[in-house]
C-alpha cells in the first residue's frame, strides 16, 4: 500500500489541511482530507478496467469550507436529527443549535466536518483525531474521537471509529459520502440497483425527523430486501414519500455484529458497492435537489444524482426510548466499523 501526504491548503482558521492518497498495487485509490475527516475521491476500476471516481465532492479546500452537503464527511457529535435540538440526560436538559428547520442536524452549525483534524499515518492506515470541548454546539463533556481509514488490495475502504468522553454525553456518528457508481458526474442514480438488508424502517414527519414509529418494509416502496432500481418506487404515492419526494430514511438492519447492510450496483460501469457495518441502522439518502451548485471540475450535480448509505444509530434516539441508545457514558469507549467494498460484476442482480 502506497500512502502519500500532501498539502490541501490553509483553512480559514490558519491551519494547514492535508490530503492523503492511499493507493493499492492495482492503481485504485482513495483520498482523504484532514478537513472534516472527509473522503474526497474513491477511484476504482469499472468493467473495462478504467478508473472511475465514484464519490461526489469538490476540488479545493475553500469549497469544502463552504460546503452545505457534508460531502464525504465524518459528521458529529450527533449525526442526523435531534428533535428541536433538545434532549435530557441525567435529569438535565440540553439545548443544541437549531440548524435544520426546527431541529438539530449533523452536530450543529459547526459540526465535526467543519474542523481540521489532527492526522498521522499509522502503518498502512491514516488516523484522524479531534477533541470536541465541553459545551461545543451545546453538547456536554469533552469528547475525544478518532477515525482510522484503510484501503485494501481488493478495493475495500475501512472506516473505524473510536470515541470517549469525560462526562455522559450523546454520540452518533457516520460517514456522509455520496456515491454514483457510474462516476461522480454521471447523471442520475435512479437506475442503480439497491439492496438493503432490513425488514423495517423508521417513519419520519414532514421535517424528515423520526417519529418513533418502526414500520415493516413489506408491501411498501421501502422494501429493498430484493434488489431493485432506486427509482422504481421513489415517486410512489406513499405517505412517507409525499413531503420530500425521495428517500431520506433510516433502515433497521437485520442481524448483529459486522454484517452486510446494503449493496449498490449499476450495469453501465459494472461497479458494485457492498456495505458492511456493525451499526444498527443505515440512512438511505437520495437528494431530490442538487446537493452542490458546482462539484469537482465545476460540474453541477443533478437531483437524484447520488445515493448516501449512512451507517448509524437511529436518528432522534434521544426522543424515543424504543430506539437503541446513543448515550455514551463517561469513561466508556465507543467503537464501530463500516466497510465499503468495491468490485466489478457482469450480473445485473
Amino acid at each position: 500500500m502506497n500512502i502519500t501526504k500532501s498539502s490541501f491548503g490553509i483553512t480559514n482558521d490558519g491551519e494547514e489541511a492535508f490530503l492523503y492518497r492511499l493507493e493499492n498495487t492495482s492503481g485504485a485509490y482513495v483520498t482523504i482530507t484532514s478537513f472534516g475527516c472527509r473522503v474526497v475521491n474513491i477511484c476504482v476500476p469499472d468493467k473495462t478496467g478504467t478508473l472511475r471516481d465514484v464519490c461526489l465532492g469538490y476540488d479545493t479546500l475553500a469549497e469544502y469550507e463552504k460546503d452545505q452537503a457534508s460531502f464525504g464527511a465524518v459528521v458529529g457529535r450527533h449525526a442526523n436529527r435531534i428533535e428541536k435540538g433538545t434532549f435530557t440526560l441525567n435529569d438535565k436538559t440540553y439545548h443544541l443549535v437549531i440548524n435544520n428547520g426546527p431541529n438539530h442536524l449533523h452536530g450543529g452549525t459547526r459540526g465535526f466536518h467543519y474542523y481540521n483534524w489532527e492526522s498521522a499515518q499509522v502503518g498502512n492506515t491514516v488516523r484522524f483525531t479531534r477533541v470536541s470541548p465541553d459545551g461545543e454546539e451545546g453538547y456536554p463533556g469533552t469528547l475525544t474521537m478518532s477515525v482510522t481509514y484503510a484501503w485494501s488490495e481488493d478495493n475495500e475502504l475501512s472506516i473505524s471509529y473510536e470515541a470517549s468522553s469525560d462526562q455522559d454525553t450523546v454520540f452518533n456518528t457516520t460517514n456522509h459520502s455520496y456515491f454514483n457508481l457510474n462516476g461522480e458526474a454521471s447523471g442520475s442514480v435512479l437506475e442503480h440497483i439497491l439492496m438493503i438488508n432490513a425488514d423495517q424502517y423508521t417513519e419520519t414527519d414532514e421535517n424528515d425527523l423520526t417519529t418513533g414509529v418502526i414500520s415493516d418494509v413489506a408491501g411498501t416502496p421501502f422494501d429493498f430486501r430484493t434488489p431493485k432500481p432506486i427509482g422504481q418506487d421513489i415517486f410512489a404515492d406513499h405517505p412517507q414519500l409525499k413531503y420530500s419526494k425521495t428517500y431520506d430514511h433510516n433502515f433497521v438492519l437485520n442481524g448483529s455484529g459486522l454484517k452486510e447492510a446494503a449493496t449498490l450496483y449499476v450495469e453501465e460501469s459494472g461497479i458494485r458497492l457492498t456495505c458492511f457495518t456493525d451499526q444498527p441502522g443505515v440512512q438511505l439518502y437520495v437528494p431530490a435537489q442538487s446537493p452542490a451548485e458546482h462539484g469537482k471540475n465545476g460540474i453541477c450535480y443533478p437531483a437524484y444524482g447520488s445515493a448516501c448509505l449512512e451507517t448509524q444509530h437511529f436518528p432522534n434516539a434521544t426522543s424515543h426510548p424504543n430506539f437503541p441508545s446513543v448515550i455514551l457514558k463517561a469513561g466508556e469507549t465507543f467503537k464501530s466499523k463500516t466497510l465499503f467494498h468495491f468490485s466489478v460484476t457482469a450480473n445485473k442482480r
